[in-house]
């Protein structure tokens, strides 16, 4: 094993620890973190030793890697940083990370040509818009929609490795509307990301087979992957392909089924949504003066009301009546706060 990669691993949870703010880190609490992660990524049981650590601390401060990590000891004991916006993640890449990038993203634009996975032509031109920026130290000439304020985007790898491997997860979870977190055994099957958020489909491992459920990756407090003895298939309906394909947003259950809204939208901002649909569903029913007449067939859910409240006075739902009633009174309860 390179031992450059470990390295890497180390580094990667010491920084992880020291942006996680709601807790203190002692020099054993980082040690520990270390010898989990060098378990779960490469297997390695014999831990971390403390000077290991401590060497790692003292080489994330300095300028050797780039980093020059502000990492300060509080009450003689506790490590953080003292910059709170503070991440390696954040530092500018080397000229040899540099000339890598560049190796790998002519790679894949020659890959790319022959067109196998349309997917990676947005990867090669994030790719290669970051490596300009870094090597001519310019301004980005692409601007992509992210959440830098986002928290935990370091599970998704853990997860997406647990779904792959067939793992069970330990999570300790907390909704905006619940007053405590709760912890519970959790078989996770799909990662989703949508408006910048990511969430894991899955199911609880106490409750009925045919329920799915969808975390928040921000609301979760704390995550341990276990082993494959408590894994249990998803339901035999399950299709991760297809499964979001009838819903705006993320929300849905196995058994709900789809429901044709029909929209009618005032020119000229109907024009915006034929240009950047409500979802893939969508056709155009008919075609006025002064507006244009859409339907969707979506689940109804909260992500599919906000959308269409997000069209505000432009848009007026034409069916079905009991979307009509519901949009109605939220719009009244809106008005009313301005009364």
């Amino acid at each position: 094993m390179s031992l450059h990669k470990l390295a890497l691993i180390r580094y990667k949870t010491i920084d992880e620890c020291l942006q996680n703010y709601y807790r203190t880190w002692t020099l054993d609490d980082l040690i520990t973190k270390c010898s989990d992660a060098l378990y779960e990524y490469e297997g390695m049981r014999s831990g971390v030793s403390k000077r290991t650590v401590q060497a790692d601390i003292q080489l994330m401060r300095s300028d050797k890697l780039g980093y020059n990590a502000p990492i300060i000891v509080v009450d003689k004991k506790y490590y953080t940083y003292e910059d709170k916006k503070y991440s390696i993640q954040n530092s500018p890449i080397n000229k040899q990370d540099l000339q890598l990038l560049t190796e790998v993203a002519s790679t894949l634009q020659q890959f790319n040509s022959f067109g196998y996975i349309p997917e990676l032509a947005d990867l090669i031109t994030k790719l290669q818009d970051t490596i300009y920026v870094q090597k001519f130290q310019m301004n980005p000439v692409i601007h992509y929609e992210h959440n830098t304020q986002l928290k935990n985007l370091s599970l998704v790898p853990i997860i997406h490795k647990a779904i792959i491997q067939k793992h069970t997860l330990t999570i300790t979870y907390q909704s905006f509307t619940a007053l405590e977190a709760s912890e519970f055994l959790f078989i996770p099957y799909l990662l989703k990301e949508y408006r910048n958020r990511w969430f894991v489909l899955g199911r609880m491992h106490s409750s009925n087979k045919e329920i799915l459920w969808t975390l928040a990756m921000d609301r979760i407090q704390h995550l341990q992957v276990e082993d494959t003895t408590n894994y249990i298939a998803p339901p035999v309906s399950f299709d991760s392909t297809t499964y979001f394909d009838d819903i705006i947003g993320v929300s849905k259950s196995l058994d709900q089924a789809s429901t044709k809204i029909v929209i009618e939208v005032k020119k000229p901002d109907a024009y915006y949504l034929t240009t950047k649909p409500l979802h893939l569903s969508q056709e155009i029913v008919e075609e006025k003066e002064a507006s244009i007449v859409f339907s969707i067939n979506v689940i109804l859910n909260f992500e599919t009301e906000r959308e269409l409240l997000a069209l505000g006075e432009c848009m007026k739902i034409i069916s079905p009546t009991y979307l009509i009633k519901k949009i109605k009174k939220r719009l009244k309860a809106n008005v009313n706060q301005y009364e």
